[in-house]
């Protein structure tokens, strides 16, 4: 039987715009909202904020920009970031954010693929946009430069070799703030995609992910209705402050920084990309009182005392970390130091939530009020339902074991863009989303995600989840970061977990030496007999997950190569 949330909330039948700024001129507070990290005097207020994204969605409409076109933006995080969503959506159009580490080639695909009409790209990756747009033909004169935010606040941003500055785009002040967004009520207008997140879904390409009005508003009260369980919730509200890293072409970085917190009035000081030291100080000068990370954060908070203790960090009363597995070891040792430093309270606890772009962001978190201490991701958000599926796609597994978990909620996408082969292989027929993530349910209602489907390995017919692994080699006092990846060594085809490990700074550890101790914690098929090779450093995307087939790819060559030894 699905297992359903224990909680259910009404979804008003508005648009995201509507949603989020209620009308083009209904009263909003002139407090900050978004204020630039390394120069806090560069800020928008509320109100600025929705009049900044009327300009650019009357410029928009005022240069071609045709209801359900697409506006790619390829850039870090900068302080209008987020008036590029929303300007874009209130125009009537499609978001679509690429990876500011893209090379040409990458960002070719999705400008292509995603069929953009325009194409807005920081100032330092013009090179890569125009190669990009050479490639497939796209007009140069639909590439506009977006800088850091201080040249568009002073107002004297200028065409760089012929290409437009973004504010080019924008209509005066006087005239946006005359511009009334289309009012949409219907379901059918309600699902109207929005945004296009683009991700590798459970298998192939990268692909849109097409998300609607109907999506993001509901996952908004999803998420916010768990965290207003906690009856102090309107005290904490008054004195939160945030801190964004987190890039937000990300579903993570636009959900939570770009929509929840304008809502609920928390400012949020971005940071253009992450840097450890700057965001402890970030953190300790800005009096932050919640950081929502990544794993790789996470894990370098547990494993780098020597440089979190020099801060005074007990402004910090909650950590949540999202968009990658992250094992309860690390979050007991976040959760230690904080207590011996002093900060944070007794209550202070390390959670993780579990989402997945394809349900716009959220889907499982915790209930304020329930403190964490495994490695669950807690429970479902409202609304939402869970099965927990056998390997043959028919059956559900008993409690307790592990299977698929599908999942069906009004945050759950229209679809992969211009995809239906793959919107069919991922969706049921009834509508339940096939995650490919691998869980169990325990007798509380508890949920523990224990790996990709795709990524478990198979070692004499039985599934390992590299998750478990890693989690378990970041106990290891030497190990500073951690990967875990099936290889093939031999013609049997039998798959042998390997482990690919950053040694802690200052410290020193043989492979034989943590293989040694690695096998007195794990059952014989889930030792390392696939070996152990140190790294520099674990290849991750901008959002915390490991990028395991670029492993595969080094270990597939390196064990085609006949002089190749473990």
């Amino acid at each position: 039987m699905p297992i359903h949330s224990r909680f259910s909330v009404p979804i008003p039948n508005v648009s995201l715009t509507t949603y989020l700024f209620t009308s083009p001129t209904h009263p909003l507070p002139d407090s900050p909202v978004f204020l630039s990290a390394p120069n806090p005097s560069h800020l928008l207020t509320f109100r600025s904020y929705r009049l900044w994204c009327q300009r650019l969605a009357l410029g928009l409409q005022n240069a071609g920009l045709q209801k359900g076109d697409r506006v790619l933006l390829f850039s870090g995080n900068t302080l209008y970031f987020p008036v590029i969503i929303h300007g874009v959506i209130m125009a009537g159009g499609v978001f679509t954010g690429a990876n500011p580490t893209f090379v040409a080639r990458e960002l070719a695909y999705q400008l292509q693929d995603s069929g953009a009409r325009f194409l807005i790209a920081a100032e330092g990756s013009l090179e890569i946009a125009t190669e990009a747009a050479s490639a497939i033909g796209f007009p140069k004169q639909h590439i506009f430069a977006f800088d850091a935010g201080e040249k568009t606040a002073q107002g004297t941003g200028q065409p760089i070799n012929g290409i437009q500055h973004w504010t080019a785009l924008l209509a005066p002040p006087d005239a946006g703030a005359k511009f009334a967004w289309e009012d949409l009520k219907s379901p059918e207008e309600l699902n109207r995609t929005v945004a296009l997140n683009y991700s590798s879904g459970t298998t192939g390409v990268p692909k849109g992910v097409e998300i609607t009005h109907r999506n993001y508003v509901s996952n908004t009260i999803q998420t916010l209705h768990m965290g207003q369980q906690d009856p102090e919730y309107p005290t904490k509200i008054k004195r939160a402050k945030w801190l964004s890293f987190v890039p937000m072409y990300h579903a993570m970085g636009q959900s939570i920084f770009c929509v929840s917190a304008p809502l609920q009035g928390i400012p949020v000081y971005i940071m253009p990309k992450f840097d450890f030291v700057k965001t402890l100080t970030y953190a300790q000068k800005y009096q932050i009182t919640s950081l929502v990370l990544v794993p790789p954060v996470v894990v370098a908070l547990a494993k780098r005392r020597d440089i979190v203790e020099k801060f005074d960090l007990s402004c910090v009363e909650r950590i949540g970390s999202g968009a990658a597995p992250l094992g309860r070891e690390v979050c007991a040792e976040v959760e230690k130091m904080w207590k011996e430093l002093g900060w944070g309270g007794e209550g202070f606890n390390v959670k993780q939530g579990w989402g997945m772009t394809e349900a716009t962001c959220s889907v499982i978190s915790w209930h304020p009020l329930v403190r964490s201490e495994s490695f669950s991701v807690g429970e479902l958000l409202p609304n939402c339902s869970a099965r927990i599926m056998a390997e043959d796609g028919m059956t559900e597994v008993p409690q307790g074991e592990r299977g698929e978990i599908w999942i069906s909620a009004p945050n759950v996408m229209k679809g992969y863009w211009k995809k239906p082969a793959a919107t069919r292989d991922t969706m049921s027929d009834d509508g339940w989303l096939k995650t490919g993530d691998i869980a169990y349910v325990d007798e509380k209602g508890l949920f523990y995600i224990v790996d990709r489907k795709k990524e478990l390995i198979k070692v004499k017919g039985n599934q390992v989840a590299p998750a478990e692994l890693e989690a378990l080699l970041l106990d290891h006092a030497a190990v500073g970061d951690a990967a875990v990846i099936g290889v093939t060594v031999s013609n049997n085809g039998e798959e042998l977990p390997r482990a690919y490990i950053v040694l802690a700074e200052g410290k020193a550890a043989t492979a034989e030496e943590i293989q040694e101790w690695f096998n007195t914690k794990v059952t014989r098929i889930k030792r390392l007999s696939g070996g152990i090779k140190f790294v520099d450093a674990i290849p991750k995307n901008p959002s915390g997950k490991i990028l395991r087939k670029l492993l595969r790819d080094q270990a597939k060559a390196e064990f085609a190569t006949p002089m190749a030894r473990l």
